[in-house]
């Protein structure tokens, strides 16, 4: 059982009654809460600095420095959560699949999977595999104190479609090519890698994480009715092999207004939504019972404060009958974003909607 959960007969942890945790609970809270995706990142001059002439895989293997990043974002905007500072792709490197982050490019595998024999690049993750993920949210417990950290990982499609293709794709069109040609191959994939994704969100939740996320960066590109067929088995039994530990469980994905519904069967306590679809119609197609997580566009950053304010106020107002609101972002942080932007905008949430 992790730390930061608060099952029966167990004293509530610092992070607990934290408003981000409470507002996953879908309970009352101070404020909406606020955090950003990629808030760690490129759009920070103390990340650049800390990080240079460093490999990005290289990076997430240093606990201080991995600590480092996943703090600036949190003295800097005042957010109610971190995110631990990783890649999607770290815990395949971590098992020995050969690949690299190539900068401007992204994660590039030497051997694509394309046949049943490469399954045996996949073998199963072990928490020593990952030990410097134990000892850096270790660190990060410490310096965060009430502050909750997020753990996450890459939902099985995502990861199967950068070893299916062998890099990011617009198409993806050799995975879809696995999944409708060859459906017991697909399903084997993904059965092995929701085993290994849920080995790594596992090592977070009990090293100290308060909440993780499951992102399916890539599920936009799927009909609904192939999600559920293909996807949603394996993206389930992640969520489920999670559920005991009694931390929140996000689900996120990009371009997926018509998933959102499938989304919410899939089992997670929060729903992530893109800025392509209005938080109350979000709502309505996720179901009851569930918060939800979102959803400015990261673009509008870049338009004047009194124009933020006026999108914000927006996603704000559409949030307002939720049972529960985690107010992000409907997609990363855009590495060019002006970081005192991301500040004036937690400052405004927080402002417009003290209780």
């Amino acid at each position: 059982m992790s730390a930061n959960a608060s099952p029966t007969g167990q004293p509530p942890t610092a992070t607990y009654d934290s408003a981000f945790l409470r507002a996953c609970r879908r309970e009352p809270v101070p404020h909406t809460p606020v955090w950003f995706m990629r808030q760690a990142g490129r759009s920070l001059p103390e990340y650049r600095k800390v990080r240079e002439g460093i490999p990005m895989l290289e990076s997430c293997t240093r606990p201080e420095l991995v600590a480092e990043i996943t703090l600036q974002p949190v003295r800097r905007h005042d957010v109610d959560a971190a995110i631990y500072f990783s890649d999607i792709v770290v815990p395949l490197k971590a098992i020995g699949v050969d690949l690299d982050i190539k900068p401007g490019v992204g994660p590039v595998v030497e051997r694509p999977i394309r046949s049943r024999a490469d399954l045996a690049q996949l073998r199963d993750l072990t928490p020593d595999d990952v030990s410097y993920v134990t000892e850096a949210i270790g660190l990060l417990t410490r310096e965060l104190g009430p502050t909750p950290l997020i753990g996450f990982a890459g939902a099985p499609f995502t990861l199967a479609s950068y070893l299916v293709e062998g890099g990011p794709s617009r198409t993806y069109q050799n995975a879809k090519a696995m999944m409708y040609g060859d459906p017991e191959l697909w399903a084997d994939l993904l059965d092995r890698l929701a085993d290994i994704t849920t080995a790594f969100l596992k090592v977070q939740i009990e090293a100290g994480a308060s909440a993780v996320q499951l992102f399916d960066s890539w599920a936009g590109a799927l009909a609904p009715v192939d999600y559920r067929r293909s996807v949603l088995p394996a993206s389930a039994k992640v969520l489920r092999a999670v559920a005991g530990y009694g931390v929140p469980r996000i689900h996120f994905g990009v371009g997926t207004g018509e998933l959102l519904p499938l989304m919410g069967e899939a089992g997670a306590d929060v729903v992530g939504v893109d800025w392509r679809i209005p938080l109350d119609e979000a709502a309505r197609r996720v179901g009851p019972g569930k918060a939800l997580q979102g959803n400015l566009d990261p673009v509008v950053l870049f338009a004047p404060q009194e124009a933020v304010e006026a999108k914000t106020r927006e996603v704000l107002d559409a949030a307002a009958g939720l049972e529960g609101h985690v107010f992000n972002l409907g997609h990363g942080v855009v590495p060019d974003t002006d970081p005192d932007a991301l500040t004036r905008l937690t400052e405004y949430v927080h402002t417009h909607t003290a209780r």
